[in-house]
């Protein structure tokens, strides 16, 4: 009699034990991944631009366009996915032609479409958006692409290139942009990407700096 309650005690002892320890390990996976969650992850940057070849002011027939060499110029400084917006109906090589067209579509606030999409738009945080400057406008085709995706919650970081050094878009990426918070744009000569690209290099350098991006 006494060896079969010395047995039953030593078995309840030993489940007791057992539960406890389970217990405690489920406590500490909890715990571990609370911390988990906590982690910080990095901001996700996409740069996004429209950039036009062929014979353009002041430097004749170019093979890239000079908000394009900006965006690599960015790209070599911050970690970033690109998506160039090329439309859909391209523009005419010819400077004035061009410049025609863009008036026009300026005139009649036209929209016009860009090739493919930008997959899990959602993920980015920070867009770097660029674009030249078109009769002190952004082109249409930026336009399109800020009426194409949702922005709340998103930073903006423009940049642009024309015949001067001046920076413009940055109301009107506020009024299309809803939700968005632009930060301070960068004007770049764009005949200065063609003929001094490693100047344009170091002052989108500075600008990133003073973004404290890098």
């Amino acid at each position: 009699m006494k060896k079969i309650l010395s047995l039953t005690f030593a078995l309840m002892t030993m489940f007791l034990f057992t539960a406890c320890g389970g217990d405690s390990s489920q406590t500490q996976t909890s715990a571990t991944n609370s911390t988990e969650n906590k982690v910080d992850v990095p901001t996700k940057n996409l740069i996004v631009f429209f950039s036009r070849t062929g014979e353009n002011y002041e430097v004749g027939v170019i093979e890239k366009g000079n908000t394009h060499i900006v965006a690599d110029f960015i790209a070599e400084d911050i970690q970033a996915d690109m998506f160039e917006l090329k439309p859909a109906t391209p523009y005419p090589k010819d400077y004035r032609e061009c410049t025609d067209v863009a008036k026009h579509e300026k005139e009649v606030d036209a929209r016009p479409a860009f090739i493919g999409k930008i997959e899990d738009f959602d993920t980015y945080d920070t867009i770097y958006l660029g674009y030249p400057n078109w009769w002190s406008d952004m082109p249409m085709i930026i336009y399109t692409f800020l009426e194409t995706y949702d922005f709340n919650g998103k930073t903006i970081i423009p940049f642009c290139t024309s015949s001067s050094e001046a920076f413009i878009g940055k109301e009107e990426i506020e009024k299309y942009a809803k939700g968005s918070t632009v930060l301070e744009g960068l004007g770049i000569r764009g005949k200065y990407c063609q003929e001094n690209p490693d100047n344009v290099k170091s002052e989108v350098k500075d600008w990133l700096k003073r973004l404290g991006k890098i």
